[in-house]
């Protein structure tokens, strides 16, 4: 095996183009829009990517694009705190920052060795024995030793490759919206979070511009196109018609920003990630979006294969059979756990919301006098 092609620039498709490279094969990254991601929702590099981070030599620069957020605060409908929960991700070696400059980073730190090609996309693949003749929307036809689908949670990959994507994504009865918001942000550097039954919202300090986040309640959308703005801010928009705090103001800011995004909270699951010489990475084999491990798991899987390709070489069967194995072991754990985790995040019923509250007032509590006891030790 030589030539890798990796649909999508996100997360994923960077990290492994990136030590494909140093591996000395030949990939090439393929991406639907016209440039590297520029916004997106604060995601995390912990655990794991952290350590791929640091191999890479970028923790650096994670670090500067931080949003070095100190907290989550609960409020009521009245904008008064329920409670407080202490957020110190960088005492524990863990990183916040927009997944916009995440992308950007690792894209920077091996486009000089990767072939990148944007404003492109796979519309078909065809593949033998010897490799995949993949067909593109815009550039001439190419064959490539292996193509690695990392095009995230409605990869056109894996429909062309295992099938239909209603066959593999399963909607968790949530979708949630995101917009960034004018000005600078208010409020110091703690995370902001108003809850109803089967609502929440909540307003991101990020870095030098807030984000506001729309969670809620509801089934799948039928042939809801994921571009689509206008549907989306519909959505939005009758979901909290009366909603208390600010969402009133916020909503203003959904229905005339352009940099809306919204999709249905799903999980993705396979019975196997590849098929042949076609391979799913990232949330295109395994999404757990809502609670900020997608990018964890994107830049973990992607070293992984990297290192099983060339472990590898001309075994490419032996290759992806072995970083399937290795890193379902990280995945499977993080899927089991999202149902529980959005119960608590975003509780159904009124009695729901008050367990949680009363569940934040004392883990509050119990945060002050830690603080207490820190301070005077």
């Amino acid at each position: 095996m030589r030539t890798v092609l990796i649909s999508g620039a996100g997360i994923a498709g960077p990290t492994l183009a990136y030590w494909l490279a140093r591996a000395g094969l030949r990939p090439t990254v393929v991406e639907r829009a016209g440039a590297p991601r520029s916004s997106g929702s604060p995601v995390d590099v912990r655990g794991p990517a952290l350590a791929v981070a640091e191999r890479m030599g970028v923790v650096p620069d994670l670090r500067a694009a931080a949003t070095a957020v100190t907290g989550l605060t609960f409020v009521d409908s009245r904008g008064r705190r329920v409670g407080r929960i202490p957020m110190g991700s960088a005492r524990r070696g863990e990183v916040e920052l927009p997944r916009g400059d995440l992308a950007t980073i690792l894209y920077e730190a091996g486009r000089d060795t990767v072939e990148y090609v944007f404003g492109d996309h796979v519309t078909a693949l065809d593949q033998d024995a010897g490799g995949v003749d993949v067909t593109f929307a815009h550039a001439a036809p190419r064959r490539f030793d292996l193509v690695v689908g990392a095009d995230g949670l409605h990869s056109a990959v894996r429909r062309l490759a295992f099938g239909p994507e209603a066959a593999f994504v399963r909607h968790l009865g949530l979708h949630i919206a995101t917009a960034p918001l004018p000005g600078e942000p208010e409020g110091g550097r703690d995370v902001t979070m108003w809850t109803a039954p089967g609502r929440t919202v909540a307003i991101h300090p990020s870095r030098g511009r807030a984000l506001a986040a729309f969670m809620f309640r509801g089934p799948a959308v039928p042939g809801l196109d994921h571009r689509d703005i206008a549907r989306h801010r519909t959505l939005v928009t009758d979901a909290y018609a009366d909603a208390g705090w600010r969402v009133p103001e916020l909503l203003d800011v959904v229905r005339t920003t352009p940099d809306l995004y919204l999709d249905g909270v799903c999980q993705v699951r396979l019975p196997r990630w590849s098929n042949g010489r076609v391979t799913l990475l990232g949330d295109a084999a395994s999404c757990v979006s809502l609670f900020g491990d997608g990018s964890t798991l994107a830049m973990a899987g992607a070293a992984t294969l990297a290192d099983a390709l060339a472990a590898h070489p001309h075994d490419h069967g032996a290759a992806l059979a072995a970083y399937e194995s290795r890193h379902r072991t990280l995945v499977d754990p993080r899927q089991r756990g999202v149902a529980r985790g959005a119960a608590l995040l975003i509780p159904a019923t009124r009695a729901g919301l008050t367990a949680r509250d009363a569940s934040i007032r004392v883990l509050s509590a119990a945060s002050a006098v830690r603080s207490h006891w820190a301070r005077a030790a």
